[in-house]
This record gives structure tokens, sequence and C-alpha cells, in this order.
């Protein structure tokens, strides 16, 4: 029997029965978990006696106890428990059946406590009190009455101590999870916010799709307005808000400019493809976000289907889901039947129950812009989830540089509607300009003040553009946390060229540690240094290392914007030597890559001479004869070495430049293939500092 099945039965909210189980000593993890029947049947007890259903059941065992010692069948639970005590604990004696072992305890020792003296588990002194009508949890009291008829059950003879008197310690406060400082009297529930991660085609937006179709909030509405970027579902009495991204990139730029929108994270894999590379990356910006995971097993419905085998892949990425022992839940699902969609939404229910996401509805609001895009008919549109107050047709608001007033709300079905409480996703209309993606939102006091904050924020934003630091100084700031923290982190993003190197390069890292000090791979893959990858960087503050691997055009950019520091190696020693050396904040010199040019190759043809010769487009910078050159094919370093000719048309040049062609012959190296990537640079000495 599953925790959330029990609680059904006994009607008692999930996260409850959770606490009251952890409390009796009964070891569960989540509301999914399993029980045995003993386990559901001393709950089910617990929870009657405190409702004063058992007070003629509670009675029985005492009475009973007496004629058990004297039965004439002692292979009785009830002899068995009093007349034949653990041996460990008990010796025998020629003048009585059995001499019990003398224990000394205080009053007011808990459950726990007893337990341990004794040697027994928790759950059968709660047992024993229970059947005595006495509720009590693992960390309570145990009634000074009891100790003695508790401890002769167990086959022990019980002495007890006065206790001393202590002063009394406070409870502490238990508050609900929240983002902001609020009086905990003034929040209230608020539903989940999840977003849908995962590999391409493995039913991510068919996982949506079907949600969204089987739980239409207004049943009446036939379509859904798709251009809202989010919507809800209903689950019971509860709303469940979904956050629907283009993947975990968007899902991890939000997170970059600060926005803490998402609750939950739903990993959808396929049962017949297993675990993918966008897969691996959509676990670790999940793990970044430091959010709970469910995982949803999709595509069940076909014949190649494997879910075993798609938890045991997930166990070597630190997911370990309760079937195999461990505290992820995990849901068999099929998008395109609707097949188990209602037990994941469940899941996500339990997990927003035992969390319990809440707000404050009663104060200004502010939020988070999820999407924003110029509507032809309607001018700068925004879609906003509330996280904190209510937002009201009529407010005034900012987000960022962006100004406006709330003129018209929409929800997911294109309703209009007068009002936004915590969680809810609505399309706004009446902004100045387009407001930014991930930028928060606030309700300010009136039209004059939101365009006062604005532009107060223009000058911000002006002002930090002109000291973007470089990637040098990102990196210098970077050691000199390291240096100063008491307990230093070097968070690491590692691309490698094959399987082999990353196994290698992930358990050498791991050796690497000083007194105070530490290094955390964020992310490994297989492949070329991504724009992706730049992102979860700038999200987690880590350093980019490649082995064997380049950077795209796209991902150089993107770290020149950011300032963050990519670094590539083909020797894994210096890789290693590099990253210890950041750790304990020592940097040798080293030789820095300046890359002159990049050009493509279009097509090959062959010379007798020459052998191949790539006709190439040169896409950046500049190619020059004689200088260093680098072959990336998909991400991967094929050939280092040099130029051996470069010639326009029938003429040996000294240079081609970005926009012309060009055909490029290599030394000693003829495998080269339309699609290739030929990367001309020089290598600088500089001291590091």
């Amino acid at each position: 029997m599953r925790v959330y099945e029990l609680a059904r039965e006994i009607d008692v909210e999930s996260k409850e029965l959770v606490a009251r189980a952890l409390d009796l000593g009964i070891e569960v993890k989540t509301a999914s978990s399993g029980l045995s029947d003993d386990d559901a049947e001393i709950l089910k007890l617990s929870y009657a006696e405190e409702r004063g259903e058992t007070e003629v059941a509670a009675a029985e065992p005492v009475a009973e106890a007496p004629e058990a010692e004297t039965a004439s069948e002692p292979e009785t639970e009830a002899a068995a428990t009093v007349a034949v005590p653990d041996p460990e604990v008990a010796e025998p004696s020629d003048t009585e059946g059995y001499r019990r072992r003398t224990v000394t305890v205080t009053e007011g020792i808990t459950v726990q406590e007893f337990a341990e003296i004794t040697r027994r588990p928790v759950g059968i002194v709660v047992r024993e009190l229970i059947s005595r009508g006495q509720m009590a949890g693992a960390t309570q009291p145990i009634p000074v009455e009891l100790l003695s008829v508790v401890g002769e059950a167990l086959g022990y003879q019980v002495e007890v101590e006065a206790a001393e008197p202590d002063e009394q310690v406070e409870a502490p406060l238990v508050r609900a999870k929240r983002l902001f400082d609020d009086d905990p009297a003034d929040l209230v529930l608020r539903p989940a916010v999840v977003t849908v991660m995962g590999h391409v085609d493995h039913g991510k937006t068919q996982l949506l799709d079907s949600i969204r179709h089987a739980n239409v909030v207004a049943s009446e509405a036939g379509g859904i307005t798709q251009h809202i970027g989010a919507y809800q579902a209903k689950v019971g009495d509860r709303m469940i808000t979904f956050i629907d991204t283009p993947g975990h990139e968007a899902f991890t730029t939000l997170r970059a400019r600060g926005a803490e929108v998402t609750d939950i994270v739903v990993l959808v894999v396929a049962a017949d493809d297993g675990v993918m590379p966008q897969t691996v990356e959509a676990i670790s910006h999940a793990k970044a976000a430091n959010v709970p995971i469910v995982i949803a097993i999709n595509k069940i419905d076909l014949d190649a289907a494997n879910p075993n085998s798609v938890r045991a892949q997930l166990t070597e990425h630190g997911l370990v889901v309760e079937a195999l022992g461990g505290d992820v839940v995990s849901a068999e699902v099929s998008a395109l039947t609707g097949e188990g969609v209602d037990q994941l939404l469940e899941y996500i229910d339990l997990i927003a129950e035992l969390e319990e996401f809440s707000a404050n509805p009663s104060v200004a609001a502010t939020g988070t812009v999820i999407e924003a895009q110029l509507d032809k008919g309607r001018g700068p549109v925004a879609t906003l989830i509330v996280q904190r107050g209510t937002l009201r047709r009529g407010d005034a608001l900012v987000a960022g540089p962006v100004a406006g007033r709330v003129r018209a709300m929409f929800d997911e079905d294109g309703v209009r509607v007068d009002e936004a409480p915590p969680s809810m996703p609505v399309l706004t209309m009446g902004w100045d300009e387009i407001p930014q993606a991930g930028d928060h939102f606030e309700v300010a006091p009136d039209d004059k003040s939101a365009r006062a904050m604005a532009v107060e924020r223009v000058n911000e934003i002006r002002s930090e553009e002109l000291v973007i630091p470089t990637a040098a100084e990102r990196l210098t700031k970077l050691l000199e946390d390291l240096r100063t923290a008491e307990h230093a982190e070097l968070r690491m993003i590692v691309k490698t060229d094959a399987h082999g190197s990353l196994e290698a390069i992930r358990d050498a890292v791991a050796k690497i540690e000083r007194e105070d000090g530490r290094v955390t791979i964020v992310h490994m893959a297989i492949g070329g240094v991504t724009e992706n990858d730049i992102i979860l960087a700038e999200a987690t503050e880590s350093v980019v290392f490649g082995f064997n691997v380049r950077p795209d055009a796209k991902a150089r950019r993107a770290a020149e914007v950011a300032g963050i520091e990519i670094r590539t190696y083909r020797i894994i020693y210096e890789l290693l030597d590099d990253v210890e050396a950041m750790l304990v904040g020592r940097l040798s010199p080293e030789e820095v890559e300046r890359l002159l040019g990049s050009a493509e190759v279009r097509q090959t043809f062959r010379a007798p001479r020459f052998g191949t010769i790539a006709g190439c487009f040169v896409t950046e910078g500049e190619i020059n004869r004689g200088a260093r050159v680098r072959l990336v094919r998909d991400g991967v370093v094929v050939y280092d070495g040099s130029i051996g000719s470069l010639r326009r048309f029938k003429d040996d040049v000294r240079a081609v430049a970005s926009g012309f062609e060009c055909g490029i012959g290599l030394d000693n190296f003829r495998d080269i293939k339309q699609g290739d990537v030929l990367e001309s640079y020089e290598v600088q000495e500089v001291a590091r500092t």
C-alpha cells in the first residue's frame, strides 16, 4: 500500500501521514512510498486511538498479558512476547522461568531513546504503547506508568529515576516554503509551477498537449491560446501551473536572469530510447535549480518500451527512483493514449502538498515575465506568472526598464479575467514596449511612478553595460573568491570528444581537493561546446572546460557577451593541472589561443600535386597562409596542423578575408569532407594573474 492510498482510506492529508509515520519510526520518503502491512496497521491504529475508536480494543492486550504467561500454548504471539524474551537480554534461572535484565531510565525518556536502550526497533515500542491505549511518536516521551509494563513486554525490568528540572525549550516555528519574507499568518497555499524538460522527440510537447486537453479548466472552451506560454490543469481540488517552454535552454535562461519560477521539474524520458544527451543536460539544469524532479517514462505503449532499463540508466546520473530504493518519483505514461497521465498529475500534486508552496495574496503583485511579443491587433503583450500578491486589471506595472498598465488580462483559454492570484499565468495588454523574458515585474502606485522606475532602471542597465566583465576579469574574480572564501567551490562544465575521456576526467577531478575547498562538476557530456553550455555556466557561475572539442560560433559569441571563460585542452594532464591550480589559487603562465578566422568547407577537389583541396567560404575573421589551423567535424577536432596552400582562383594569396571563397590545402592531411569547419588561430603566451 502507498502512503497516499492509506491517507485516502483514513481521510487525512498525505503530508500529515508522512510526518506521523516518521514520528512513529516508520521510514518513508515521499507520499508515494510503500508501506508494509504491519506499518499500515500501526498507522491506522494510531489514528483510531486518537479518534477514540479503540478504547475497548486497547484494554484487551493488557488484560490478556498475564494469561499469556500461563497459557498452555506458549506458541501464541502474546506468550512469545512475554514469556520468551530475547536470549541476549535474559538469562535462565532455576527458581523462576527467566530472570529479566534490569535497566534504569529517566522520567520523560522518548520512544526513540527507549528503543535504543532495549535494542528493539522503534516500531515495536510504538506498537506496545498503542496496544495499551497510548499514542506516542519516536520523539515523544513515554508515560511513567507505562514504562514498566512496556519494558516487561520487551523482556526488561525497568527502574525509573525522577528527572531533574530543566528549562523548557520552545519548539521551532514551522514555516511553509516560500520565496518572500511574509508573516506565516498571511500565507495561503498556491498552485505548484511545473516545467517539462527532456530530449528531443521524447514526447514533451505531446505530453503537455495530453495534459492540456484532458484538464481544460473551462470545459466549454474548445481552443487554448497557444502563445500564452503557460496554462493550468486541475487535479482533484487543486490547480497545477505548467510552463510551456521550448526546453531546458529557455528554463536556464530564465534562471540566469534571476527568475526562480519553477517549483517542480518533470523529466520526460522515452521508454524505447532511454537516456540521451539532451536528457543528461536537462538533468544537470534541473539539479542546478535545486527543485524536486519527477520522472515521466513516456511511450510505454510501444513494443520496444523498456521502463526498467530507463530507471537503471537514470541511476548513472544520480537519479535513483523509488522502485530502486531511491527518493525520486517516477510514472509510466503514454502521451499518445493518455495512459498514466492522471497518475503523473497525482504525483505532482502529492509533491506540491508535501512542499506546501505558499504565497501572500493580499499585497501588491510581483512575479516574472515568462515570454513577450508584439501582437498585431493588441500591441506589446506579455505572459506573466504572479509569485506574490494579486494582479488586478488597471494596475500600473514595471518590468525591468519597461512600464505599462494592465488594460486587459486573459487566461489560457482567452477568457478575460479581472484578477490573477499567485501562480496564475495571464496574458497582459498595455505595455509601453515589449518586456524581456525573465524580468521581474512589480505593481507601482501609479503610472507616473511606474515610468519613473522604468527610466531609473534604463540608466542602471546602461551603467552596467559599460562595465561588463571580460572572461579574464570574471575568472580573476572567481579565483579571488576561491582564495578568500571559507568553503571554496570551483564549478566545472566539461565537454569531451569520447566517453572514455569523460570518465577519466571525472574520476581524476574527484581526487582534486584541498582543505575547505572542492571541485564540483555541474555538467559533463560528449560533443562540442554549445551556446546552452554557456547559458548553464552563467547561471551556475562555472568555468567551461573542453577536451579535444571546440566551441561553435554561437557559443563563442555568447561567452564573450556573458564573460564566460572557455578553456580547451588536448592533453588531459594539463586540464587537471589547471583545475588544481585554480582551486589552490596558483596559476602558472599559460598559452592563450587567439582565433584569426573560420571557414566552412563547401566542396572538395582532388589535385595531383596537393591531394585533397577544400573549397571554402570564409565565415568570420581572416584565413592566413602559414598559420596554424584545426579541422573541426561535428564539434570534434579531427586535425591540428598548418595550412600548406591558400589560393583565390589560380593565384596564391597570403590571406583571405570574411565573405570570400578560397581553396585550402592542409599539410599532410587529406581526409577533408564537405561541412567541415577550418579554424585558423595563433598561440600567444600570456602571464596569468
